[in-house]
């Protein structure tokens, strides 16, 4: 990024900032900074980025609508967060509650902690084996310090719990919006293939309309009904994800 760049990106900001002045909205600078998103062609003139003459701060990431985004675009920091706080209200539901019924503690562990790690799965939902493993690492421990169940294997834990695996859960959270083009080549597929996003970076591919164009294009014409959603998610509950999966 030359002087010239940093320039007009700041002339940008003073005109952002005149504008929110004349709306009675003044910007609040305190909580704006500068994210580098490419580490490997990081300038120092970050610290030059000013709004008002109040200089930037650089951060290698941030918190936008509840999801942490960092320098690489990958969710391995948010990840290491979510399941951070998740491991510390899984620990207070086993100090708060005095009481170890099965169906009673199952209940404050979807109430309190499973929502934290289904939040915005769209945005973060992992593609790495360590992310994955440590999102379920959330919901194994869990399961392991119920009464009765800790010499038992995760499978068999989650079989008499009736538990899916929450990478199994974060997989069929598909969601379509305008990003997704369905392809016009004859496919053996379904008729509802979509077209297959080429990412020419790796940040790109952890993108969720990359991740799971494969998945979609996969899933089996004759068990899958598309006739309506609710036909759909059903028949999503009998689709053997197996080769997507990585934790058992």
């Amino acid at each position: 990024m030359t002087d010239v760049d940093v320039e007009h990106f700041n002339h940008a900001l003073s005109c952002i900032s005149e504008w929110a002045n004349m709306g009675q909205l003044q910007i609040s600078i305190a909580k704006c900074c500068v994210l580098q998103l490419n580490p490997r062609y990081a300038s120092s003139t970050t610290t030059h980025f000013a709004i008002n003459g109040t200089p930037l701060t650089a951060h290698d990431s941030v918190r936008d609508l509840g999801a942490i985004v960092n320098e690489s675009l990958t969710p391995c920091t948010h990840i290491a967060k979510i399941t951070a706080t998740a491991h510390q209200r899984v620990n207070l539901i086993f100090r708060a509650f005095v009481s170890r019924d099965i169906v009673m503690i199952l209940r404050a562990h979807t109430t309190y902690v499973t929502p934290l790690l289904e939040f915005n799965t769209v945005v973060w939902s992992p593609s790495l084996k360590c992310d994955i493993r440590s999102v379920e690492k959330v919901q194994r421990k869990f399961t392991k310090r119920l009464p009765g169940y800790g010499d038992l294997s995760y499978v068999e834990r989650r079989a008499k719990l009736n538990l899916k695996t929450l990478e199994l859960i974060l997989l069929i959270q598909l969601r379509f919006s305008d990003f997704f083009v369905f392809s016009t080549l004859p496919t053996r597929g379904h008729p509802y293939s979509l077209q297959v996003n080429h990412a020419p970076v790796n940040a790109r591919q952890n993108f969720f309309a990359c991740r799971v164009v494969k998945l979609w294009n996969s899933l089996p014409a004759d068990t899958t009904d598309f006739s309506t959603l609710s036909h759909f998610r059903t028949s999503l509950h009998h689709t053997d994800f197996g080769s997507f999966l990585t934790v058992d």
